[in-house]
């Protein structure tokens, strides 16, 4: 249990390590950015299911920076970590290092927070054990997570007025996350 875990509460943080294969490299020699993408979504679903106990699926993500390239034959380090949960959400920070394995310096390499809605076994949004923050590092965290959903939000609605002025031509419809009553509008207040 780390330090920060209260006896009896779901891990909070979770890191996934191994070795970037020949098979992960793009055209120019570097790991693919979708291997990064595909193994930032496997470190969020695992912390996110850590601690909801549920099967979770991903509904956002946002802020993805790829800071520096990967390398064949590096260690991979991903680091998820709980930084606000809604009634049936849960926002993940995830950081990306890398580093030779004969070294122990390692590099930043990518960041971003990802939103998970748990499901029941009805396949149903479930309510989430809530998170408190507890430091002004949480308080800190939490913000920043409030401050991309309000992005998010923002985004949303500049993309339907360009497209609404389009006509609705190749209109992008409402997607799973409101299906699952977790994202839009009044469904986002509600359920925060």
């Amino acid at each position: 249990m780390s330090s920060s875990q209260r006896s009896g509460e779901p891990p909070r943080a979770i890191t996934l390590r191994f070795l970037a294969e020949p098979g992960d490299v793009n055209f120019g020699g570097k790991v693919h950015g979708g291997a990064v993408m595909k193994w930032i979504d496997q470190v969020g679903y695992t912390c996110a299911a850590g601690w909801t106990g549920c099967y979770c699926v991903t509904v956002y993500l946002g802020g993805l920076h790829f800071l520096a390239p990967i390398h064949v034959g590096e260690v991979v380090e991903l680091q998820a970590l709980v930084i606000r949960t809604g009634r049936t959400s849960i926002d993940i920070a995830v950081d990306v290092y890398a580093r030779d394995p004969k070294s122990t310096d390692r590099r930043r390499t990518g960041h971003c927070v990802i939103v998970f809605v748990a499901l029941g076994a009805n396949g149903r949004p479930s309510p989430v054990p809530q998170w408190q923050p507890r430091s002004e590092l949480d308080r800190a965290l939490e913000a920043y997570a409030a401050g991309v959903a309000e992005l998010r939000k923002q985004m949303d609605t500049e993309m339907e007025r360009h497209l609404g002025a389009l006509g609705g031509v190749d209109r992008v419809p409402r997607g799973s996350a409101d299906q699952l009553g977790e994202r839009s509008g009044s469904s986002q207040r509600k359920n925060r």
